[in-house]
């Protein structure tokens, strides 16, 4: 028997005010997640993607229809987010930073040295602790929001184009980083992109947003084996034909998404 899904959305909407009236972010947008996925999110800008992410994290209010996070493990935090540009804190090094959900939780000091000794090695942050934000490139300050999420230990993490900023190196190196990290426990996922490659590379199951009304033009289920070689997929032929496939489905909703701005 299949296990109940982790996150519903159920016919969400969102209407905005704006000087010229009502404008519609998203439209009757329905939704089931299975525990454990990994769900990308594209679509072209303005589509509502960040304002459905904001909505399911308890950020933003909906207008209108319902979602539902179901929560297995009280002792946990239901989520954490990791968001599009630096959101550690500036006045905290890299270490405190790392820690600072474990300590608002109560978390014991002996448990908090081992927790985030252990997510700092896996990013590679360990030798820069003693940092502050300043002294980081933002390849490493985004890492510094990951190892913060991961140590935290939530039921359900939400990630908006956390690697958007970043060049094509340190983008595929944070990729890899963070599918290494999500193999160990396979957190439930929802991770917004504008990058089809980025989409194939970390989804199990990704989500194509129509242009603005946002409302879910396709689904598709990404079936390549894990764990998975960031480099060695691009060369797998099931990853090109998936790409091709999902920018099919985009390329139209980009158009109308020009199109509304012109």
């Amino acid at each position: 028997m299949d296990a109940p899904p982790k996150i519903s959305l159920d016919g969400l909407s969102k209407t905005f005010a704006s000087r010229s009236g009502l404008v519609t972010a998203l439209d009757n947008v329905s939704l089931n997640i299975a525990p454990g996925t990994f769900c990308v999110v594209v679509g072209p800008s303005g589509c509502g993607k960040t304002t459905l992410l904001r909505i399911v994290a308890g950020l933003e209010e909906r207008t209108s229809g319902n979602f539902s996070i179901r929560r297995d493990d009280r002792s946990r935090p239901l989520n954490a987010m990791v968001f599009q540009g630096d959101s550690i804190f500036p006045w905290m090094n890299v270490w405190d930073n790392a820690a600072y959900g474990l300590k608002l939780r109560g978390v014991s000091a002996p448990q908090i040295r081992e927790i985030v000794s252990h997510y700092l090695d896996r990013t590679g942050l360990r030798r820069f602790a003693e940092y502050y934000p300043h002294q980081l490139s933002g390849g490493m300050r985004q890492r510094v929001s990951i190892a913060r999420a991961f140590a935290n230990d939530p039921e359900v993490l939400f990630m908006d184009e956390p690697f958007s900023a970043l060049d094509e190196q340190n983008k595929l190196l944070l990729q890899e980083e963070l599918l290494r990290i999500w193999e160990e426990h396979k957190k439930t996922v929802i991770f917004i992109t504008h990058s089809v490659d980025e989409a194939v590379t970390l989804g199990d199951k990704i989500v194509i947003m129509t242009a603005s009304p946002g409302r879910i033009k396709a689904v598709v289920d990404v079936n390549l084996p894990r764990p998975r070689n960031i480099l060695e997929l691009r060369r797998d032929r099931e990853f090109g034909e998936l790409v091709f496939q999902i920018w099919g489905y985009l390329r139209t909703e980009v158009d109308a998404a020009r199109a509304q701005v012109n």
